[in-house]
């Protein structure tokens, strides 16, 4: 299965945003972008508004997560990291 990274034009706009945020560091722009597209897309739906107004260490321990544990050949992440701001009904058994 191919990974997609078909998102509404608003959730690309927060992810362009966040994208921009994370940029510099260890991230680039277009990988940022790409990663977090990708995660959002396939299996683990974001908190978008409130990942980009995250304080410091929230929004670099989601953006590094992802990242770290994107599967780029699926979209799904891996190693049992899940981001502080998922939204909480994508997890099993979540709430």
């Amino acid at each position: 299965m191919a990974v997609s990274f078909d998102v509404t034009p608003e959730e690309a706009r927060l992810i362009g945003r966040i994208a921009e945020r994370a940029e510099g560091g260890a991230h680039k722009k277009r990988d940022a972008l790409m990663d977090l597209t990708a995660c959002h897309a396939n299996g683990c739906r974001l908190r978008l508004a409130e990942l980009l107004e995250a304080p410091e260490l929230d929004f670099w321990h989601d953006v590094c997560g992802i990242t770290a544990h994107l599967d780029r050949t699926t979209g799904e992440l891996k190693d049992c990291f899940w981001p502080r701001f998922a939204k909480r009904t994508d997890r099993a058994g979540g709430k």
